[in-house]
C-alpha cells in the first residue's frame, strides 16, 4: 500500500502565483504484531504526473452555451481520440455544478441537465517515474505551476461555475490510473492585469537606490499595489433619496470598492427629511447575469444572492449608520464571455404615509419632556406605509491570499491510498 500526501502551501492564490504544493508518497512500516504476515518487498510506481485544471459547468436549463464556445481542447480530444492514460481534463464526476448556495469556490454533487468543460488548463508536469519504496521509506516531490493569468476566478453560482482541482495521477505497472483531485481557490485581479495600468503604478512604488535588479517587483506585484491603492481612497459621495412625495433621506458613503473582509460603512441624514422614515435595511446581494447570446430565454432575469444585512428602526432619528461586512467567501466582481457578476447594495425604506403637517404625531421627531406634561408618550397603533427600495452599485475586490487563507481555514492537506487490490 501506498500513501499519497498533497501539502498544499495555502488554500486560496491569485492568478498569475505560483502553487507549491508537496507530493509525498510513504510506503508504511508493518505494525509490530504483524511484521511475520507483512510483505516485505517493495512498492513500485510506475510514474506520476500532475496538473492544474479549470472546469466550467453550466446549468442548461438557464445557459445556452454556443457551439464556438464549447470545443476540446488539445488534451481532452487526446482523451477521446487516443485513450490517454492520464486524463486530468475529463468532467470529475464527482464534482459537477452544484445549482445552489453562496457564490464561492468549492464542489458539490452530480446534477441532472448539467454539461461541463475545461476552459483553461496547464501543460502535464511528470513527477517521478520508477519509484521504489521500501517499508518506513517515503518521498517528498514538489510541484510549482503558475496559474494562468487569462482563466475566470473560482466561482459558484446559480447558473454557472468555476471551480480550479490540481489533479495528481499515479499508477502501478499493469494496474488502473490513481487519480487524486485537489481543490483550489482562484481569485483573479480581472483590471488591475492590463500592462497599461501596470506601467502607469511606477510611480505607486517608493524609489529604492539599494534595490538590485533580481528585486524588481513582479507584474503581480504592481498589480496588488494598485489595488491597494483603489481599495484605500477615500471617495466620499452623497445620494438625496426621495419618492413621490418628498424626500426621504440623504445618504453618504464613503468609498465604492472594498477588498473582501472590509467593511461597508455608510451614514444616513434624516435631518432634513419631510417624509417620515420608519425603518430601513441595507443589504449586500450578488448579481449573476448571463451574458445575453447565452441566455436560455430573453427575458431572463439574472440571479441575486443575498449576504450581509443590517436592519434598524429610525422612528424620530436625526441621524443614522451602519456597517456592513463583506465576506471572505464570496467572489470578487468578474466577468467572463458566459457570466458576469456584479455587487450591490439593497435598501428598503419603510415610509409613513401621512403627511407630518397635518398628522397629529410627527413620526419624525417625538416629543419632548415639557410637551409631554408627566405622561408617556406612545407610538401609534397602525401607520399607514409604503416600501421603497434602491440600489447602489459596488465593487469588491480580492484580498491578500494569505490573509483569506487564515480567515477560512481552508483544508490544504489531502490523503490518498493506493492498495495493492488496486483500490483507494
Amino acid at each position: 500500500m501506498i500513501e499519497t500526501t498533497a501539502r498544499l502551501t495555502q488554500g486560496v492564490y491569485l492568478a498569475g502565483e505560483t502553487v507549491e504544493v508537496a507530493i509525498t508518497l510513504r510506503n508504511p512500516s508493518p505494525p509490530p504484531d504483524a511484521k511475520s504476515q507483512w510483505n516485505d518487498q517493495e512498492e513500485v510506481l510506475a510514474w506520476a504526473s500532475a496538473q492544474i485544471h479549470c472546469h466550467c459547468w453550466v446549468n442548461q436549463s438557464r445557459v445556452n452555451v454556443p457551439s464556438a464556445q464549447q470545443p476540446l481542447s488539445a488534451e481532452e480530444q487526446a482523451v477521446t481520440n487516443t485513450r490517454t492514460s492520464f486524463a486530468p481534463c475529463r468532467v470529475d464526476p464527482e464534482g459537477p455544478y452544484e445549482g445552489s448556495g453562496p457564490s464561492s469556490s468549492g464542489s458539490g454533487g452530480g446534477t441532472v441537465g448539467v454539461t461541463g468543460r475545461v476552459v483553461t488548463s496547464t501543460k502535464p508536469t511528470i513527477l517521478f517515474c520508477d519509484l521504489r519504496l521500501l517499508p518506513g521509506e517515503s518521498k517528498t516531490f514538489w510541484y510549482k505551476e503558475v496559474l494562468p493569468v487569462e482563466g475566470p476566478p473560482s466561482f459558484r453560482g446559480q447558473a454557472v461555475k468555476y471551480a480550479y482541482k490540481l489533479t495528481v495521477g499515479t499508477q502501478r505497472v499493469n494496474s488502473a490510473i490513481k487519480l487524486m483531485r485537489v481543490p483550489i481557490r482562484v481569485l483573479v485581479l480581472q483590471e488591475f492585469t492590463d500592462s497599461a495600468i501596470i506601467n502607469g503604478s511606477e510611480d505607486l512604488t517608493p524609489s529604492n537606490p539599494f534595490l538590485s535588479d533580481k528585486e524588481k517587483e513582479t507584474p503581480l506585484d504592481s498589480a496588488l499595489q494598485v489595488l491597494q491603492v483603489v481599495t484605500s481612497q477615500r471617495n466620499q459621495k452623497f445620494y438625496n433619496i426621495t419618492n413621490a412625495r418628498g424626500h426621504v433621506v440623504r445618504f453618504c458613503i464613503f468609498k465604492q470598492a472594498y477588498k473582501l473582509g472590509e467593511d461597508i460603512v455608510g451614514s444616513l441624514d434624516f435631518s432634513e427629511s419631510n417624509v417620515p422614515c420608519i425603518q430601513y435595511a441595507v443589504t449586500l446581494q450578488s448579481v449573476e447575469e448571463i451574458s445575453p447570446e447565452c441566455r436560455k430565454h430573453e427575458n431572463q432575469r439574472p440571479s441575486i444572492n443575498s449576504f450581509s444585512k443590517f436592519h434598524e428602526m429610525c422612528v424620530g432619528f436625526q441621524q443614522s449608520h451602519f456597517v456592513l461586512p463583506v465576506p471572505l467567501h464570496v467572489t470578487p466582481s468578474f466577468y467572463t464571455d458566459l457570466v458576469t457578476l456584479k455587487w450591490r447594495l439593497h435598501f428598503e425604506f419603510v415610509t409613513s404615509m401621512q403627511d407630518s403637517k397635518t398628522s397629529g404625531l410627527k413620526l419624525s421627531e417625538p416629543p419632548g419632556h415639557d410637551d409631554l406634561d408627566g405622561k408617556i408618550w406612545q407610538a401609534p397603533n397602525n401607520v399607514d406605509i409604503e416600501t421603497m427600495v434602491w440600489d447602489l452599485s459596488i465593487k469588491l475586490y480580492p484580498n491578500l491570499p494569505s490573509y483569506l487563507s487564515q480567515g477560512l481555514q481552508m483544508q490544504t492537506q489531502f490523503h490518498m491510498r493506493i492498495n495493492n487490490s488496486n483500490t483507494t
